[in-house]
Order: structure tokens, then C-alpha cells, then sequence
């Protein structure tokens, strides 16, 4: 009896040995997959991280020279190869806010109808995919939309408000998937205290949800700005030309941007010694530009996120 009962301890005491060397060989194998999945992700930042800078001393070391109060303030000349960019900063900026102007309120409208109104069934998820696939759409699939739908059918023309329309709906599932996001992102309890108070479910919505949701609408917001900013093939063929000397004096008339100007100069065939500085000039003002509406709109976000939690 004493024989089979040491037989038996030692049998369990082995295949517990035999369980935790099992668990450790398990743990271990965890921990290195663990560490060169992280290192494969450090590695991916730095490559990216490394390219961004080395496309913005490229465009840093070729362009500053090239940009001055002339540059700035003239419009081009001699086929592109003079002259400055004020043209294309103002058709920029008509653009990138004109659009925000429009698809903010809409893309805030459609996610607090998703999040805070919609039943989940058919109607929701048929939405939620045709936004999920809006946002991977190429733009210059918005550019042909734009072209056939407004400038043609609705006979706005290359315009300035083709423009802007075509940018809206290209914004417009950037700003819907970022709000919804934020929204869900609200407590559920800070609703059911409203709700306890009396509120209605509008009320709750826009002093309670709406407020706390704030830095997120305007990340979005920032996210379509930039996104707005830097377009070229959405207006291509719905706002801008390749050049005009005068400034646009209503919605109707055709406009310049930066972006396309680049791609114009990279096209038209000029001569690199004379094209290469432009572009990186125009680049440069580009970036600047859109760094600087990203700082103006961060800062914003950050003082009514602080008001927000005083």
C-alpha cells in the first residue's frame, strides 16, 4: 500500500513537474513573440518616421530660398516660372474651410444619429458600411464624382462651390467615423444621470454628450481640414486651373490651389532647374499652412478640454 501510495505521489508530482515546464515553455515563447512584435512595430515607426523627415528637409532645403514677401503676395507669371503663389493660397483656404463649412455640421448630424438615435438593424448597418466604404474610396474617384454630378448636372461649372462640395463629401466619413467614435467613447452613466434629472434625450445630447464630446468633433474636424488642404485629384476637375492672375469675386468663378499647382508644375514640362524650386517653395507654404491650421485647431481643442474639466 505504502508502495503504490509513493508510486502515485510520484506520478502527480511529475506531471505537475511536467504541466508547469510546459506553462514556463509557453510563457516564454509569449514573451519573445511578444518582443519582436514590438520591435517589428518600432522599427515600422522609425522607417516612417524617418521618411517624413527626409521628404521635409528635401522640401526644406530646396524651397526656402525660393519663398519671400513676393512669393507670398504676387501672382505667378511667364507660364509659372515667376511670379508668386497668392492666387493658390487664397483658393487653398476657400476650399479647405468652405468644405469643413459644409461637411462638419452634416458628418456631427449623421454620427449623433448613428450613436444616440439609430436602432441597430438593417437601415444602421447598410449606413455604416456605405461610410465605412466612403472613407476608403481613391479621391480621384470623388474628383469624377464631382465632375459629373455638380459641375454638369447641377451646372455649377469649374467653380469654386464644385469645389467645396466635392471636398465636403470627401471629408464627410472622416468626420462621421471620428465623431462616432468620441460619442461612444462618453459615459453611459453621465446620459442616465440626465435622464434621472428630467432632461429629454435632446437635451441630453447637447448639453451633456455634445460638450463632453467636443475635442473629439474638433480632432476630426482637424483630420478633414488637413485632409481638405492637401487634395489634388478631387479638384482637379471641379475647382482649379492652371493659372489665373485674378482672385475669385464669387462661388461660380474657378480657382487656384497649392496642391494642384505642384502637380501642374511637376507636368507641364518645365525645366527642373527652374520647376524643382518652385514646388518645393510651393510645398513648404503647403505644409506650413496646413501645420498651422492643425496647431490654431489643437490649441483650441486643448483650452475647451481644460474649460471642460473645470
Amino acid at each position: 500500500m505504502t508502495t503504490i501510495t509513493t508510486i502515485n505521489s510520484e506520478t502527480v508530482s511529475d506531471e505537475m513537474s511536467f504541466r508547469m515546464s510546459r506553462r514556463n515553455r509557453t510563457s516564454q515563447s509569449r514573451k519573445v513573440q511578444e518582443k519582436v512584435f514590438f520591435l517589428l512595430l518600432k522599427v515600422a515607426a522609425v522607417i516612417n518616421v524617418a521618411v517624413l523627415l527626409s521628404m521635409v528637409v528635401y522640401i526644406v532645403w530646396n524651397g526656402i530660398s525660393e519663398v519671400s514677401w513676393s512669393f507670398l503676395t504676387e501672382s505667378p507669371r511667364n507660364m509659372m516660372t515667376e511670379g508668386g503663389i497668392w492666387p493658390c493660397i487664397v483658393g487653398t483656404f476657400l476650399l479647405a474651410f468652405g468644405a469643413m463649412c459644409i461637411a462638419l455640421p452634416f458628418g456631427v448630424g449623421c454620427a449623433i444619429w448613428l450613436h444616440e438615435y439609430a436602432k441597430d438593424g438593417v437601415l444602421k448597418n447598410i449606413i455604416k458600411l456605405a461610410v465605412a466604404n466612403l472613407a476608403g474610396v481613391p479621391s480621384i474617384v470623388f474628383g469624377l464624382f464631382g465632375l459629373a454630378f455638380f459641375v454638369t448636372l447641377c451646372g455649377f461649372g469649374i467653380s469654386v462651390l464644385s469645389g467645396v462640395l466635392t471636398l465636403a463629401v470627401l471629408t464627410l466619413p472622416i468626420i462621421i467615423n471620428t465623431v462616432e467614435e468620441t460619442l461612444s467613447q462618453v459615459p453611459n452613466a453621465w446620459r442616465e444621470s440626465s435622464y434621472a434629472l428630467g432632461a429629454s434625450k435632446s437635451q441630453t445630447i447637447f448639453r451633456v454628450v455634445l460638450p463632453a464630446a467636443l475635442p473629439g468633433l474638433l480632432t476630426g474636424a482637424i483630420l478633414a481640414l488637413a485632409r481638405a488642404a492637401g487634395e489634388t485629384s478631387a479638384i482637379m476637375f471641379t475647382a482649379a486651373v492652371i493659372s489665373t492672375p485674378h482672385l475669385p469675386d464669387s462661388v461660380f468663378s474657378a480657382v487656384m490651389s497649392l496642391p494642384y499647382h505642384i502637380y501642374v508644375l511637376t507636368t507641364t514640362g518645365t525645366a527642373p532647374e527652374v520647376a524643382v524650386p518652385i514646388q518645393c517653395g510651393t510645398a513648404f507654404v503647403l505644409l506650413v499652412l496646413v501645420l498651422g491650421m492643425n496647431l490654431w485647431a489643437i490649441i483650441v481643442r486643448e483650452k475647451i478640454a481644460k474649460n471642460l474639466k473645470h
